[in-house]
């Protein structure tokens, strides 16, 4: 099997993607003259109403929930890549058994809601004795939940190279192992940090759901906010704009990512075959004279 991940698009599919851009944002700007011309109707969009979010107090309190939600994204990533790359090399384990448990870590947790895996930690943990603070609860259905999404990204990223790097690496000596873990997976991870800083984007913004644990993340606070003043619209605008930010000079910085990789290292990740394409030469060659 062969996947081509990342592809040019031709002249074609750029006009059209071009055009659906501008009826895009011509809807989008459309939408958003209505929306501020009922603000204005209502009131809301009266001085006094928003002078409360230029209060230094109400500053910093909003930008110390940035800092929870940008801590929180940091260690679930952190995590997401431990397990994730764990479950890939499992994944692409010759052993069955490995391999199948890898695949159902996998499956299961890809198809798992993560509000779901959120409140079990949040909820189902204390109950067999396990308390932690609200952040690590968040932070470990943040980092399960993602970890079966890295792995296959990290997986692809294997697979992407050419074999013939791991099969040289044996031949100089060095174990299945040690070819794997010092030649193979430092360049499929270099090769999928584009990807990478995208996860983290969405990982980010899933942090907001840590309001439902009472975790105090940019939204919580943001509620906090609006609740004390009664302008909870105005508040939530706020924390809109704060995340639309963060995440804009990410992405930015993903795009930044992808053209430097495309430019030092060439075009799209590759996929090739599966686990089967790991097997060494030695082992291959056996194969092939017993007709395998």
């Amino acid at each position: 099997m062969t996947a081509l991940i990342g592809d040019e698009l031709g002249p074609r599919g750029r006009r059209r993607v071009l055009v659906g851009s501008v009826v895009a944002s011509l809807g989008v700007a459309a939408l958003v003259v209505v929306a501020i011309q009922r603000f204005a109707d209502r009131g809301q969009l009266d001085a006094e109403k928003w002078s409360i979010l230029a209060e230094p107090a109400v500053v910093g309190f909003l930008l110390g929930g940035l800092a929870n939600t940008v801590k929180a994204a940091a260690a679930g990533m952190v995590g997401a890549v431990t397990i994730g790359a764990v479950m890939a090399l499992g994944r692409l384990s010759r052993n069955r058994p490995v391999r199948w448990l890898a695949a159902s870590y996998v499956e299961f947790f890809r198809g798992f809601p993560l509000l779901l895996l959120i409140l079990f930690s949040a909820f189902g943990l204390p109950r067999l004795g396990v308390r932690l603070p609200l952040f690590w609860y968040l932070v470990l259905g943040l980092a399960v939940y993602n970890s079966a999404v890295l792995a296959e990204i990290f997986r692809a990223g294997i697979l992407s190279l050419d074999r013939g790097q791991r099969e040289a690496a044996v031949a100089v000596g060095l174990t299945d192992g040690q070819a794997m873990r010092l030649v193979v997976l430092p360049q499929a991870l270099r090769d999928v940090i584009p990807a990478n800083v995208g996860l983290f984007i969405a990982l980010l913004k899933d942090t907001s759901l840590g309001f439902f644990v009472q975790y105090e993340e940019l939204l919580r606070r943001g509620q906090l906010t609006g609740n004390f003043d009664g302008n909870l619209l105005q508040a939530l605008i706020a924390v809109a704009v704060m995340y639309i930010a963060v995440n804009m000079a990410l992405s930015r910085v993903a795009r930044r990512l992808e053209v430097r990789q495309r430019r030092r290292y060439g075009g799209s990740i590759e996929v090739k075959g599966g686990p089967e394409d790991l097997v060494a030469p030695e082992t291959a060659a056996r194969k092939e004279n017993v007709g395998v």
